[in-house]
């Protein structure tokens, strides 16, 4: 299984649509693309295995694995990316502002109940994750189309 997450780069935060087999699944929001320094960027595209993790204090919830120069960068609930992300991944259902959104433990349980059926099997699920292509973005601090990766 492969679910794809297309980002949208803003100075605020990251946001995304999460989809499988072109459906979407839920909206995202990440930290800001600051050239994948820990705790303070997104992580860099590419496609990443995913497992299953719980902790005590997410319950229930994804890992990343061997996103490079980084450790534990996981899919759980947040709701404002510069408040509660240290370059994770936080499921929402709805987008609110650059890096914010509502409803995030509601998105991630979604999220659980489409790919436990496959992590039950035994199946790998990766996550793909890549740039909007073909649309420019406003900063609205500079009033000037922003891209983080040029």
């Amino acid at each position: 299984m492969k679910l794809e997450l297309v980002r949208v780069y803003l100075p605020g935060g990251t946001n995304g649509t999460i989809f499988l087999n072109g459906k979407k699944v839920c909206s995202s929001i990440e930290l800001p693309w600051k050239n994948n320094e820990p705790r303070i960027s997104c992580i860099p595209e590419g496609e990443y295995a995913l497992r299953k993790r719980y902790s005590p204090k997410f319950k229930e919830h994804l890992l990343l694995e061997d996103v490079p120069g980084r450790s534990l960068i996981l899919i759980h609930p947040a709701n404002d990316a510069l408040k509660e992300l240290k370059g994770c991944i936080a499921p929402v259902t709805t987008v609110t502002g650059e890096g914010k959104g509502t409803a995030s433990r509601a998105a991630l349980k979604e999220l659980l109940q489409l790919i436990s059926p496959v992590l039950k099997k035994g199946e790998p699920i990766f996550l793909h994750i890549q740039q909007k292509k073909d649309e420019k973005y406003n900063c609205k601090a500079c009033e000037a189309p922003y891209s983080p990766l040029l």
